[in-house]
């Protein structure tokens, strides 16, 4: 059940003319008052054909009247509305139960506490199955001003006990750092110019998928303003950057200037002091060459930073990590939406949207009420720039196995906000997870097909099964009866072409993520190895030989010797008689 208190209006007669009236699409059906202030007083006209919308209004406007009278200022700004909704899957509720749903909330927002005689006046009109509307004029009987200070917050508690006492969908518990819903003009006013979304989404959106292409605060507004977007700047005397403001292109105003929204109207972490914290590591940007010089592709290198996530995550919220204010961690899990971010931008056209999807999902995860230390970030934002600058082509390999690690550093997201009571961010973390797993399977659909076809032989099979219940017997069954079994048993063999052992590579894939809660546990490993067996096993002995030999040791100490290549990997049955 959501109260989504509506900013203050000043005209009583019109909020009700839309209650009572058949609404934009005649979707109002029966609308009559379910409960009120002195309800023996109200006039209700949905079930007093002698009653009036202009009554009504005087009725509840009365107070104001006498206020304003008394002391000889008008107030604008007494019309409180909040509308109350269920959620589609909870039961219908009767009008003797919304009516009690009605005055529980006014109690708790301060409207009309309990035993106070002297309260607002306020109605609930209900003209659907799913929701009400409560009017209240904000001048109490004796021409005070009512607290209304947190009421948001205190509607929002109780509407979690109402969810409980009443058997209703339980929703989680915010901390006043979700971005602010669309009122009604900017839906209005999005749907009269054609738009998919109001300009303050569209916003929130063009922002986010900026900032993985910036390094600073100052190249992330130029990049907004070559996309078109209008950047309005606000500078101290000094000369200094202090805030900003954006515009949509085509959104002005009655005098035709751009309608400029703050950043923090946008959304709570798209203030100006947030993203100069979060862009302004305090690291000097790297040179593009040195960028390209650095081993291994942008997939893999941000596959590397996630796998240092992932410890982070798992361990921050236990007494003595370190990190017990979340500070860390918070950073981490901001500069993972980064990651997403780039991701999907330069993913395969047929990833992109549920990329996006994640994405936009995702955002709510990336923010809450504990100050982030970004510094604690930066191979993660260093790694989502690498990617959104990437010149080389797209490793298909490489990109399903990021996704995968994805899923999981997502997963962990999760439970790391879920542990600290971050009820709204744990269930965006989890949608953004469902978006993220059907991407990494259409991206690694074809790789599995791929190692399927050329499965080693049986016998190898049957060699690399035992690995698998010597290195993880609690799951070894269910690994192999995978449907990904084949697949797998053709990457561990692979691995071992490449010099690596079978039974380690399973136990440290094993212990980075746990196959507890994988639905397709082999599927999960396949992903994981492949990432940790991509370079060749370094050739010990003849790593010794070379260091025993004497042209090496002449080498100066300054100076690098090349990487020692590996012999050629020996066909799959040929290893497995060496096995034997």
């Amino acid at each position: 059940m959501i109260a989504a208190i509506k900013d203050p209006g000043s005209k009583t007669r019109g909020l009700l003319a839309y209650l009572y009236g058949p609404g934009r699409q005649d979707e109002h059906l029966d609308p009559h008052i379910v409960a009120g202030f002195a309800m023996l007083a109200v006039p209700d006209p949905g079930r007093d054909q002698h009653a009036t919308l202009t009554q009504l209004a005087r009725y509840l406007d009365e107070p104001v009247r006498l206020r304003n009278s008394e002391l000889g200022q008008k107030i604008t700004d007494h019309v409180w509305h909040c509308p109350v909704r269920a959620a589609p899957e909870d039961r219908y509720l009767s009008d003797a139960e919304w009516g009690e749903i009605a005055e529980r909330i006014v109690r708790a927002a301060g409207i009309a506490p309990e035993g106070d005689d002297l309260a607002c006046r306020w109605i609930a009109v209900r003209h659907a199955d799913d929701h009400i509307h409560i009017l209240a004029t904000t001048v109490r009987e004796d021409g005070r001003r009512p607290k209304l200070h947190k009421s948001g917050e205190r509607a929002g508690a109780e509407c979690r006990e109402i969810e409980r006492n009443y058997g209703l969908r339980q929703l989680g518990t915010g901390d006043g750092t979700a971005a602010k819903r669309p009122t009604q003009g900017e839906m209005h006013k999005a749907k009269r110019l054609g738009w998919q979304q109001p300009a303050r989404e569209w916003l929130d959106e063009r922002i986010r998928a900026a900032i993985p292409h910036a390094a600073d605060i100052e190249e992330l507004f130029a990049y907004l303003q070559a996309e078109g977007i209008e950047v309005k700047l606000r500078s101290l005397p000094s000369g200094d950057l202090a805030g900003y403001s954006a515009a949509r292109p085509g959104d002005l105003k009655k005098d035709g200037q751009p309608n400029y929204i703050p950043g923090s109207k946008i959304a709570p972490d798209l203030s100006f002091p947030q993203l100069k914290a979060q862009l302004e590591d305090g690291q000097p940007e790297e040179h593009p060459t040195a960028r390209r010089n650095r081993p291994g592709t942008p997939w893999t290198r941000a596959t590397d930073a996630l796998d240092t996530l992932h410890a982070n995550l798992a361990d921050s919220h236990q007494s003595g990590s370190g990190d017990d204010d979340g500070a860390l961690a918070q950073a981490q899990i901001t500069a993972l939406g980064e990651l997403i971010e780039a991701t999907s931008q330069t993913a395969p056209a047929e990833l992109r949207a549920e990329l996006r999807a994640a994405t936009k999902t995702f955002a709510r995860a990336q923010r809450s009420q504990i100050h982030a230390d970004h510094r604690a970030a930066v191979g993660l934002r260093h790694a989502a720039r690498d990617i959104i600058h990437a010149a080389d082509g797209k490793d298909g390999s490489a990109l399903a196995v990021l996704l995968a690690t994805l899923v999981w550093t997502a997963i962990l997201a999760g439970r790391w906000h879920q542990n600290r009571g971050h009820h709204q961010q744990a269930e965006a973390a989890h949608q953004a997870v469902q978006h993220l797993q059907t991407a990494y399977d259409h991206a690694a659909a074809p790789q599995l097909a791929a190692l399927t076809h050329r499965q080693p032989k049986e016998q190898v099979r049957n060699t690399l099964a035992n690995d698998v219940r010597s290195a993880v017997p609690e799951h070894a069954t269910r690994i192999l009866a995978d449907p990904n079994w084949p697949a797998l048993a053709t990457v561990l063999a692979d691995a071992e072409a490449g010099g690596h052992k079978p039974y380690g590579l399973l136990a440290d894939a094993a212990a980075q993520r746990e196959l507890t809660t994988a639905r397709l546990p082999a599927k999960v490993l396949i992903s994981r190895i492949q990432h940790t067996s991509r370079n060749p096993a370094p050739n010990r002995t003849a790593e010794a030989a070379r260091r025993r030999s004497p042209a090496a040791t002449a080498i100066p100490a300054q100076q690098h010797t090349p990487p020692v290549t590996p012999l050629p990997a020996a066909p799959a049955d040929i290893r497995q008689q060496h096995r034997r």
